[in-house]
């Protein structure tokens, strides 16, 4: 087994930990697709579809084709909206990661260091609505060939520990409906469901894109 140590992040492990998020993430790729399609106004246009071309043409062959090009088009499409949200993360705080969880904001960012290199990040920054003590999670990702560590956990408590000691009340969390690991991982830590929300875009509400809020109370927590 790997042995691994978390560490605070230096200006060094940009690229790196840059590369376990996008990788990381670029994984739930083909569950959004499935999600999409499992959305009864997606199954209902398909059906429609196929009988429309399965009645005109007069053959199975076209509809069969018809279907399996808007499909891939479909498989596309996502994985390119899929793409420009990972890259809208590498853009906000991941673009400069020192600066965005400076400590001196009250922030922190860790890695998780495996056979010389980085396998694994979390950061924690202050709630972006003002939430006066509560941090939010961020950015937890750990390399698919180094799962099954307690790597992830390791991570997560680092963040707990430190929201503790500077005498937070609260830790919070926003994961998406295709994160099922994650959202295991963090009912394991501790971390209770706070509220389930479908995101307000058009985007959102088409493909049924739920987030779901998770929080950790820290007050009585030893």
């Amino acid at each position: 087994m790997a042995e691994y140590r978390i560490r605070p992040y230096r200006d060094e492990d940009s690229e790196a930990a840059r590369e376990v998020f996008a990788t990381g993430m670029s994984e739930h790729a083909p569950a959004l697709c499935l999600h999409v399609l499992r959305q009864p106004w997606v199954l209902l246009a398909l059906g429609c579809t196929f009988c429309l071309l399965l009645a005109s043409a007069r053959s199975l062959l076209l509809p069969v084709l018809a279907l399996t090009l808007l499909l891939a088009l479909a498989r596309h499409l996502l994985g390119c909206a899929w793409s420009t949200y990972i890259d809208r993360c590498l853009g906000d705080d991941l673009r400069d990661i020192g600066a965005a969880y400076a400590e001196s904001a009250g922030a922190r960012f860790w890695v998780a260091e495996a056979d010389e290199r980085v396998v694994g990040t979390v950061g924690v920054r202050p709630a972006d609505d003002g939430a006066e003590g509560e941090l939010v999670l961020k950015r937890m990702s750990v390399r698919k060939d180094y799962r099954g560590l307690g790597i992830a956990t390791a991570l997560g408590r680092t963040a707990l520990a430190f929201a503790r000691q500077r005498g937070c009340r609260a830790v919070v969390l926003n994961t998406l409906m295709v994160q099922h690991e994650a959202r295991a991982l963090y009912e394991r830590l501790g971390f209770r469901r706070h509220r389930r929300y479908v995101l307000p875009t058009a985007y959102g509400h088409l493909a049924n894109c739920t987030v779901t809020t998770y929080r950790y109370d820290l007050s009585g927590t030893p």
